[in-house]
């Protein structure tokens, strides 16, 4: 039988989608890329904001076409399924099976009954524990999730009523699954949670990102490693060195601060303030020059005055991110901002956010175009459209979210292959390279 897949949103969720593939393929079922080729059809859905379920739904309206034609099971998880299982179940008759994030540890066994065939029922008893899994970012990085749900309660955020407080992954399994990434050829990892630098507090007691970082960089062949999502708040001088001192970690810290207005962060249940995040910002630039600083600010939220946002504004200008992306609040029911009376007009919220963009976008360039002349690593992933281009990323780069290279060579590059390049121009986001 031929098995189609559909994932949508985060890379946490990728990861899941993954594992489900790895135990279609185990038993033998054939993976298929085109869902007109499909029997069975099956959608890891977001719940996480308005856009992720409208999205969520139009891909299973539009994947439950196909079985009037091949596909014989129509078949939805993950968090839009948690959130709203029984609603869905009236709305969409079309789907065959809805499975929730909670029911993942009996995933295959309810998806065998459905299909008619039993005999590995009680081989995945455990969903975190699977080892099986097909890796669907090509061949030269992978994401390594190293917990699952977020203990933090911000007000704004339905994960936590979605997949629960954190719970940490064993940091032995996590090492064994980063040597067999690596020794399947995967040259870059990218450690992903929700909030990663918690990491290891639910079940350890403290936090041990670091130690974990340091026991992944042993691994011979491993090339980068990088970390996603670091809250301010548990960024510790530990961390810092550890990514300061070891030249496999990419020098580049994702922390999504969601806003500077200290009235705001209390509002929204942030554990930093204001002065706090500037400390860290200028901390992390003192000890690593070369740091590159991502993170990710809310512009709209409930009870956002122009002031609060006017402080937002001026400290982008000032802070100069490397990296930054903007969203406007989405009410999502069940939240406590939810409640708050003070909505902002949604009109409101799209002016905020353009203007957050068109500032940035400005301040990419001038700091990208600081770099020309410099020489710098590239991680070559692909050819242009040209044929004589080649695609690559930098330690300054996130796959999907942050920008390119275009290397210019008159040798021949192999995908996967590092090389070094001198800037010679920049665009918003993109450096334009020549080989060295």
């Amino acid at each position: 039988m031929k098995i189609g897949f559909v994932s949508l949103g985060c890379s946490k969720n990728l990861v899941d989608t993954e594992k489900t593939i790895g135990i279609f393929k185990e038993n033998r079922y054939e993976i298929v890329n085109k869902p007109e080729e499909a029997e069975v059809i099956v959608i890891n859905t977001c719940g996480f904001i308005e856009s992720a379920k409208e999205e969520a739904i139009n891909t299973i309206l539009e994947m439950a076409e196909y079985k009037k034609k091949k596909c014989k099971f129509l078949i939805v998880m993950g968090c839009l399924v948690e959130r709203y299982k029984e609603e869905l179940k009236k709305a969409l008759p079309e789907v065959d099976l809805f499975i929730k994030y909670s029911e993942y540890n009996t995933l295959w066994e309810q998806i065998e009954k459905l299909l008619g065939d039993s005999n590995n029922i009680n081989k995945y008893g455990n969903f975190d524990k699977i080892e099986e899994r097909v890796i669907s970012t090509g061949n030269n990085f992978a994401y390594l999730k190293i917990a699952d749900g977020c203990s933090n309660r911000c007000t704004y955020c339905a994960i936590p009523y979605i997949r629960g407080p954190q719970i940490s992954r064993n940091m032995e399994d996590i090492i064994k699954e980063a040597q067999k990434l690596v020794d399947d050829g995967y040259k870059e990892l990218i450690l992903i949670a929700q909030d990663t630098t918690k990491y290891g507090i639910d079940i350890y007691g403290k936090p041990r990102l670091a130690e974990l970082l340091n026991e992944i960089c042993k691994i011979k062949d491993l090339h980068w490693v990088r970390f996603l999502y670091a809250y301010p708040e548990t960024i510790t001088d530990e961390l810092i060195e550890v990514v300061k001192n070891n030249d496999k970690i990419c020098k580049y810290f994702d922390i999504p601060i969601q806003h500077i207005s200290d009235k705001v962060l209390k509002m929204m249940n942030r554990q930093s303030d204001g002065k706090s995040i500037r400390a860290l910002i200028k901390k992390l630039r003192a000890e690593i020059p070369e740091v590159v600083i991502r993170t990710t600010v809310m512009v709209g939220f409930p009870g956002e005055t122009k002031e609060d946002f006017e402080e937002l504004y001026e400290f982008i200008k000032e802070a100069k991110f490397d990296r930054l992306g903007c969203f406007s609040y989405s009410k999502e029911e069940g939240t406590p901002a939810s409640r708050i009376k003070e909505q902002i007009h949604p009109m409101t919220k799209k002016s905020r956010y353009n203007k957050i963009m068109s500032l940035q976008k400005e301040i990419s360039k001038q700091n990208l175009e600081k770099r020309i002349g410099n020489k710098i690593e590239i991680f070559i992933e692909d050819t242009a459209f040209d044929g004589k281009t080649y695609v690559g990323r930098t330690y300054m780069d996130v796959p999907e979210i942050d920008g390119l290279v275009y290397l210019n060579s008159d040798e021949n590059l192999q995908n996967g292959e590092f090389v070094t390049g001198k800037i010679i121009d920049v665009s918003n986001y993109d450096l334009i390279c020549t080989k060295i």
